[in-house]
Protein backbone atom coordinates (compact mmCIF):
# COMPACT_ATOMS: atom_id res chain seq x y z
CA UNK A 1 0.00 0.00 0.00
CA UNK A 2 1.52 3.37 -1.02
CA UNK A 3 2.59 5.79 1.68
CA UNK A 4 1.27 9.30 1.02
CA UNK A 5 2.63 12.20 2.99
CA UNK A 6 2.08 15.91 3.43
CA UNK A 7 4.34 18.75 4.54
CA UNK A 8 3.50 22.24 5.76
CA UNK A 9 5.03 24.99 7.87
CA UNK A 10 4.08 27.57 10.45
CA UNK A 11 5.79 30.83 11.26
CA UNK A 12 7.05 32.49 8.09
CA UNK A 13 5.53 35.86 8.94
CA UNK A 14 6.45 36.45 12.59
CA UNK A 15 9.21 38.80 13.69
CA UNK A 16 10.44 36.38 16.35
CA UNK A 17 10.85 32.69 17.06
CA UNK A 18 11.62 29.71 14.83
CA UNK A 19 9.90 28.56 11.68
CA UNK A 20 8.39 25.12 12.21
CA UNK A 21 7.63 22.42 9.64
CA UNK A 22 5.75 19.16 10.01
CA UNK A 23 5.60 16.07 7.82
CA UNK A 24 2.76 13.57 8.21
CA UNK A 25 2.05 10.22 6.57
CA UNK A 26 -1.57 9.14 6.95
CA UNK A 27 -2.82 5.58 6.37
CA UNK A 28 -4.26 5.03 2.89
CA UNK A 29 -7.81 6.32 2.66
CA UNK A 30 -7.75 7.69 6.19
CA UNK A 31 -9.22 11.11 6.86
CA UNK A 32 -9.87 13.01 10.07
CA UNK A 33 -13.01 15.11 10.25
CA UNK A 34 -12.15 18.78 10.63
CA UNK A 35 -8.56 18.61 9.39
CA UNK A 36 -7.89 21.70 7.28
CA UNK A 37 -5.72 24.79 7.18
CA UNK A 38 -4.71 25.29 10.82
CA UNK A 39 -5.27 29.07 10.62
CA UNK A 40 -9.01 28.45 10.14
CA UNK A 41 -9.33 26.46 13.37
CA UNK A 42 -9.50 27.61 16.97
CA UNK A 43 -6.47 26.94 19.16
CA UNK A 44 -8.48 24.43 21.20
CA UNK A 45 -9.62 22.54 18.10
CA UNK A 46 -6.07 22.45 16.73
CA UNK A 47 -4.82 20.94 19.97
CA UNK A 48 -7.58 18.32 19.94
CA UNK A 49 -6.90 17.39 16.33
CA UNK A 50 -3.13 17.30 16.84
CA UNK A 51 -3.56 14.53 19.42
CA UNK A 52 -5.75 12.55 17.01
CA UNK A 53 -3.28 13.04 14.16
CA UNK A 54 -0.29 11.91 16.21
CA UNK A 55 -2.15 8.75 17.22
CA UNK A 56 -3.52 7.95 13.76
CA UNK A 57 -0.56 8.82 11.52
CA UNK A 58 1.62 6.10 10.06
CA UNK A 59 4.50 8.51 10.73
CA UNK A 60 4.95 12.17 11.68
CA UNK A 61 7.75 14.54 12.52
CA UNK A 62 8.00 18.19 13.57
CA UNK A 63 11.24 20.10 12.92
CA UNK A 64 12.45 23.68 13.19
CA UNK A 65 14.83 26.18 11.71
CA UNK A 66 16.07 28.52 14.41
CA UNK A 67 16.18 32.32 14.32
CA UNK A 68 19.92 32.26 13.55
CA UNK A 69 19.23 30.05 10.51
CA UNK A 70 16.42 32.33 9.35
CA UNK A 71 18.76 35.31 9.52
CA UNK A 72 21.55 33.42 7.75
CA UNK A 73 19.53 31.75 4.98
CA UNK A 74 16.46 34.07 4.69
CA UNK A 75 12.99 32.83 5.60
CA UNK A 76 12.45 30.80 2.42
CA UNK A 77 15.74 28.98 2.80
CA UNK A 78 15.07 28.34 6.48
CA UNK A 79 11.57 27.05 5.70
CA UNK A 80 12.99 24.60 3.15
CA UNK A 81 15.56 23.51 5.75
CA UNK A 82 12.87 22.86 8.36
CA UNK A 83 10.84 20.89 5.81
CA UNK A 84 13.87 18.74 4.91
CA UNK A 85 14.44 18.04 8.59
CA UNK A 86 10.78 17.08 9.08
CA UNK A 87 10.79 14.67 6.13
CA UNK A 88 14.14 13.21 7.24
CA UNK A 89 12.69 12.50 10.67
CA UNK A 90 9.70 10.51 9.45
CA UNK A 91 11.32 7.11 9.75
CA UNK A 92 9.61 6.02 6.51
CA UNK A 93 10.02 7.18 2.94
CA UNK A 94 6.71 8.26 1.39
CA UNK A 95 5.88 7.05 -2.11
CA UNK A 96 4.08 10.33 -2.78
CA UNK A 97 4.78 13.54 -0.89
CA UNK A 98 2.67 16.67 -1.24
CA UNK A 99 4.06 19.98 -0.05
CA UNK A 100 1.93 23.04 0.62
CA UNK A 101 2.79 26.00 -1.62
CA UNK A 102 4.62 26.33 -4.91
CA UNK A 103 8.15 25.39 -3.89
CA UNK A 104 9.53 22.08 -2.66
CA UNK A 105 12.69 21.57 -0.64
CA UNK A 106 15.57 19.59 -2.09
CA UNK A 107 15.00 16.19 -0.50
CA UNK A 108 17.61 14.00 -2.22
CA UNK A 109 17.09 10.42 -1.04
CA UNK A 110 14.71 11.42 1.75
CA UNK A 111 11.65 10.66 -0.39
CA UNK A 112 11.35 7.43 -2.38
CA UNK A 113 8.70 8.65 -4.80
CA UNK A 114 6.96 11.59 -6.40
CA UNK A 115 7.09 15.04 -4.84
CA UNK A 116 4.29 17.47 -5.66
CA UNK A 117 3.66 21.07 -4.62
CA UNK A 118 0.08 22.09 -4.01
CA UNK A 119 -0.99 25.70 -3.47
CA UNK A 120 -3.69 25.79 -0.82
CA UNK A 121 -2.95 22.15 -0.08
CA UNK A 122 -3.75 22.50 3.62
CA UNK A 123 -7.43 22.86 2.69
CA UNK A 124 -7.65 20.07 0.10
CA UNK A 125 -5.08 17.42 1.06
CA UNK A 126 -5.67 15.64 4.40
CA UNK A 127 -1.96 14.92 4.96
CA UNK A 128 -0.99 18.55 4.36
CA UNK A 129 -3.85 19.73 6.55
CA UNK A 130 -2.62 17.40 9.29
CA UNK A 131 0.94 18.71 8.90
CA UNK A 132 -0.36 22.29 9.08
CA UNK A 133 -2.03 21.54 12.41
CA UNK A 134 1.00 19.80 13.93
CA UNK A 135 3.32 22.62 12.84
CA UNK A 136 1.04 25.35 14.19
CA UNK A 137 0.41 23.63 17.53
CA UNK A 138 4.13 22.94 18.01
CA UNK A 139 5.11 26.50 17.17
CA UNK A 140 2.49 28.02 19.45
CA UNK A 141 3.83 25.89 22.30
CA UNK A 142 7.37 27.10 21.55
CA UNK A 143 6.21 30.71 21.60
CA UNK A 144 4.54 30.18 24.98
CA UNK A 145 7.89 28.94 26.26
CA UNK A 146 9.62 32.02 24.85
CA UNK A 147 6.97 34.19 26.51
CA UNK A 148 8.05 32.82 29.88
CA UNK A 149 11.60 33.98 29.16
CA UNK A 150 10.70 37.29 27.46
CA UNK A 151 7.27 38.26 28.87
CA UNK A 152 7.42 41.95 27.92
CA UNK A 153 6.84 41.19 24.23
CA UNK A 154 3.53 39.36 24.65
CA UNK A 155 4.48 36.26 22.67
CA UNK A 156 1.67 34.36 24.41
CA UNK A 157 -0.83 36.51 22.52
CA UNK A 158 0.52 37.32 19.07
CA UNK A 159 3.04 34.42 18.81
CA UNK A 160 5.63 36.75 17.32
CA UNK A 161 3.51 38.18 14.50
CA UNK A 162 3.85 41.92 13.80
CA UNK A 163 0.81 43.17 15.68
CA UNK A 164 0.60 46.73 16.90
CA UNK A 165 1.28 45.57 20.46
CA UNK A 166 4.36 43.66 19.35
CA UNK A 167 5.75 46.57 17.36
CA UNK A 168 5.19 48.91 20.30
CA UNK A 169 6.97 46.46 22.62
CA UNK A 170 9.91 46.30 20.21
CA UNK A 171 10.26 50.06 20.27
CA UNK A 172 9.88 50.21 24.05
CA UNK A 173 12.09 47.29 25.09
CA UNK A 174 14.36 46.82 22.10
CA UNK A 175 15.27 43.60 20.34
CA UNK A 176 15.52 40.24 22.10
CA UNK A 177 17.80 37.34 21.13
CA UNK A 178 14.81 35.54 19.58
CA UNK A 179 13.89 38.34 17.18
CA UNK A 180 14.69 37.95 13.49
CA UNK A 181 17.23 40.60 12.57
CA UNK A 182 16.67 39.91 8.86
CA UNK A 183 13.15 41.37 9.18
CA UNK A 184 12.90 45.11 8.59
CA UNK A 185 10.79 46.09 11.65
CA UNK A 186 13.32 44.33 13.88
CA UNK A 187 16.29 46.02 12.18
CA UNK A 188 14.58 49.39 12.49
CA UNK A 189 13.88 48.84 16.19
CA UNK A 190 17.50 47.79 16.75
CA UNK A 191 18.77 50.89 14.93
CA UNK A 192 16.52 53.13 16.99
CA UNK A 193 17.75 51.41 20.14
CA UNK A 194 21.36 52.15 19.17
CA UNK A 195 20.58 55.80 18.46
CA UNK A 196 18.84 56.23 21.79
CA UNK A 197 21.77 54.56 23.54
CA UNK A 198 24.20 56.88 21.73
CA UNK A 199 26.17 54.03 20.16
Amino acid sequence: MPLRGGVDEAGRGPLAGPVVAAAVVLPEGFTIAGVRDSKKLTARRRTELAAVIRDAAAAWCVAVAEVSEIDELNILGATMLAMRRAVSGLGVQPDHLRIDGNKAPELGDRCAGRIETLVGGDDICPAIGAASILAKVARDEMMLELHRTYPVYGFDGHKGYPTRAHLEALLRYGVSPVHRMSYRPVREAAARQRVEAGT
